[in-house]
């Protein structure tokens, strides 16, 4: 049986669309039995990378105490990634892109050596046979055009790392109408129903 990681990233609390999204794609899984692992990412304590951590992170000598800590919590997220066949991702765009939060957590799972390798023929994947559901909730409409940067981004990112299998459920327009909001929010569950493992 797959088991799932779950990953939040909304600063809105229970406000957030996506992570009442989230808590409905959880409530499916809790009815199938499915083992999940809920991360909640604006409270995991994530840093943003600065000269030194990144450093650390490419395998610098002599590590401060500050490198040693990041990168034992960047090894617990890898194993925690590693772990799980099924990644489901709540992903709201803020500012035509992801939150803060979810990036802080890419630059510390997406590592040369860890996650991907370089090859003579380019980089290749460390991370096979795994599947990623990317819930993305828009207070706008902006699927299939030039201001959705959220999606290709993390296209590109979890295909980097070997996750090449991902889906997106958009909810859109919803700061638009309520009626709007209502109705992108049913198909986004209903889309949501037919991906789930």
């Amino acid at each position: 049986m797959s088991k799932v990681l779950v990953l939040t990233s909304s600063i809105l609390g229970d406000k957030s669309k996506s992570n009442q999204m989230i808590d409905y794609a959880v409530e499916q899984l809790s009815f199938r039995n499915i083992a999940m692992t809920i991360r909640d990412l604006t409270t995991s304590g994530l840093p943003t990378l600065d000269g030194e951590l990144a450093a650390g992170l490419r395998g610098e000598e002599h590590l401060s105490l500050r490198q040693q800590s990041v990168i034992k919590l960047a090894d617990s997220l890898v194993q925690e990634l590693k772990s799980h066949e099924q990644i489901i991702i709540a992903a709201p765009m803020y500012n035509f892109t992801v939150p803060t939060q979810l990036k802080q957590w890419i630059d510390l799972v997406a590592r040369a050596g860890v996650t991907f390798r370089y090859t003579d023929k380019g980089p290749v994947g460390l991370l096979k046979n795994k599947k990623a559901i990317v819930i993305t909730t828009r207070g706008g409409v902006h699927k299939n055009r030039a201001s959705d940067h959220l999606v290709p981004y993390l296209k590109t990112v979890l295909g980097f790392i070997g996750i090449e299998n991902v889906e997106f459920v958009y909810a859109e327009g919803l700061a638009m109408d309520d009626s709007i909001a209502r109705e992108s929010i049913e198909k986004a569950k209903s889309a949501m129903n037919t991906l789930l493992v």
